[in-house]
């Protein structure tokens, strides 16, 4: 199999899911594919929604103690939380990811879905998981943690893409070169361009996922609406579930 790697998923932790899950379906114009209960046995539950074939997660603790409630406690609730590749080989970008020090956090056996999540702390910024689901090289195919029939769900009259995922740090570029080695693309300075969307590394204080940046029909409706559900609008961008949703 010829490799790949393409952004599969972003999780974001919430609190709670409401009403960050209805205010994300009413400003972005998207749907909820699944719930799973699987994120049970962590203490979490959770909601996905596909913008276009990147699913969108967020997930909140219902108990405590959970990796999920420490991430809020920590970052105050500012930041993305896992970002998810699919790819041809998991284990091999495990074990490339072991090499450069970053340790193995979980590994999800769910057959015909196979995940490695790498440690937080040793990704910096945020969780790294790499996932392939066997039979489904095809971007539209299946994908177990969107449930059995996401495709269905997909909503592009308000939003088409998400374009590109922004990380803070205090060395950047330092993060951006950390990153590619474990995702195996080389970063282009602060960028790194991926076949369906870019992650760029801006200069901050902390080192978390900031922003996601999308592709809308019609950037000045998406604000109103953001407006009207009572959200701080600054410019294009406005602040949901723990990062900025920057619209264009």
């Amino acid at each position: 199999m010829a490799p790949y790697m393409r952004l599969r998923q972003i999780c974001l932790v919430a609190p709670q899911l409401a009403p960050v899950i209805s205010d994300i379906v009413e400003i972005m114009g998207l749907a909820v594919c699944y719930r799973d209960g699987n994120v049970a046995k962590y203490g979490l539950e959770n909601a996905l929604l596909p913008v276009d074939t990147i699913m969108l997660e967020v997930v909140a603790p219902f108990k405590n103690g959970t990796t999920a409630g420490r991430f809020i406690e920590k970052t105050g609730g500012r930041g993305g939380y896992m970002a998810i590749f699919c790819c041809n080989d998991p284990d091999e970008r495990g074990r490339n990811a072991n090499a450069l020090g970053v340790r193995t956090a979980n590994v999800i056996d769910h057959a015909p879905y196979h995940g490695v999540q790498l440690h937080p702390r040793d990704c910096r910024a945020a969780f790294i998981e790499f996932n392939h689901t066997e039979g489904s090289d095809d971007i539209l195919g299946p994908y177990p943690p969107a449930g059995p029939d996401w495709q269905k769900f997909v909503r592009k009259d308000v939003t088409q893409a998400l374009t590109a995922v922004e990380m803070q740090s205090p060395d950047p570029q330092g993060l951006a070169q950390h990153w590619g080695k474990i995702i195996g693309v080389a970063a282009d300075g602060s960028e790194l361009k991926l076949p369906n969307t870019t992650f760029r590394f801006v200069k901050g204080a902390s080192e978390i996922m900031s922003v996601l940046e999308f592709r809308v029909v019609d950037a000045a409706h998406v604000l109103h609406v953001a407006r009207s559900k009572g959200l701080a609008v600054a410019g294009n961008e406005f602040l949901l579930g723990g990062v900025t949703f920057r619209v264009s």
